[in-house]
């Protein structure tokens, strides 16, 4: 029996940060299976995608909020996690500042000392995306001017990256995309080639992948395969996302 839609494509996107002991529940192994189109048998791992998936601390709040606003019942409705991810007409539909408290009100409560942003002068940049989680949430965009590496990598890691297959080999793909750049603000840089892993032990997560094909890349893994819309809705939040947490970033330093 397939997995059901949503449920394969939540795999798809939260196996890479899974996989590398960043979000999520330990020992996911489920994800990746379903992530491959296997999800077969009633207690095979399809059915353990929904309460793997509520303890993603990241994804899983967003996704409950979407689904509520926008009168879903499950929040691994396919549509729901296309919002999330990659954004489509559910994420235009809603009401951001609305979404905004209503998430900060769910994450806040679970933070840590490091996360004492997470306050209402975060809700001009509020959005139901992934985006958001990585730009405005995460503590990362606030430790861009420490002079080190790390949080410009973790940035672009984390963000969904659009981009375009070029080359398709044996142990990974070439893929061409804009990556994350950094000089006082943040911005998507010249378009560069770079090797990406699209296959794991149980398969890949988009097969048959071919030149020219438009991709959505994880943590440096292929996870889908989007359409021209689907990219053009990835490329707009993206930048709008960016562009509110540049304002973000100005504020900060014109208040020393």
């Amino acid at each position: 029996m397939a997995s059901p839609p949503g449920h394969r494509l939540f795999a798809q996107y939260a196996y890479a940060p899974n996989a590398l002991g960043y979000c999520g529940p330990a020992d996911a192994r489920a994800l990746e299976a379903v992530a491959c189109g296997d999800g077969t048998g009633a207690d095979g791992p399809n059915a353990a995608v929904p309460a793997l998936a509520a303890k993603f601390s990241g994804a899983w709040p967003y996704q409950q909020v979407i689904a509520e606003m926008t009168g879903r019942t499950d929040p691994l409705d396919a549509s729901v996690v296309r919002a999330y991810w990659t954004g489509n007409e559910l994420t235009d539909e809603i009401d951001r500042e609305g979404f905004g408290r209503e998430l900060l009100s769910r994450l806040a409560p679970q933070a840590g000392h490091y996360w004492k942003h997470l306050t209402e002068d975060l809700l001009p940049e509020a959005a139901p995306t992934h985006g958001f989680h990585v730009f405005g949430i995460y503590p990362w965009s606030r430790l861009l001017g420490s002079g080190v590496p790390q949080p410009l990598q973790v940035l672009d890691s984390c963000r969904i990256t659009c981009g375009t297959v070029t080359e398709v080999r044996a142990e990974d793909v070439v893929v061409r995309a804009r990556p994350l750049t950094y000089d006082g603000a943040l911005h998507l840089g010249d378009e560069q080639d770079r090797p990406v892993r699209h296959r794991v032990a149980g398969g890949a997560f988009v097969p048959d992948l071919r030149r020219g094909d438009t991709v959505a890349l994880h943590w440096d893994f292929v996870c889908d395969r989007l359409t021209p819309e689907e990219a053009d809705r990835l490329q707009y939040w993206t930048g709008w996302q960016l562009a509110q947490t540049n304002r973000r970033l100005e504020r900060i330093e014109a208040a020393g």
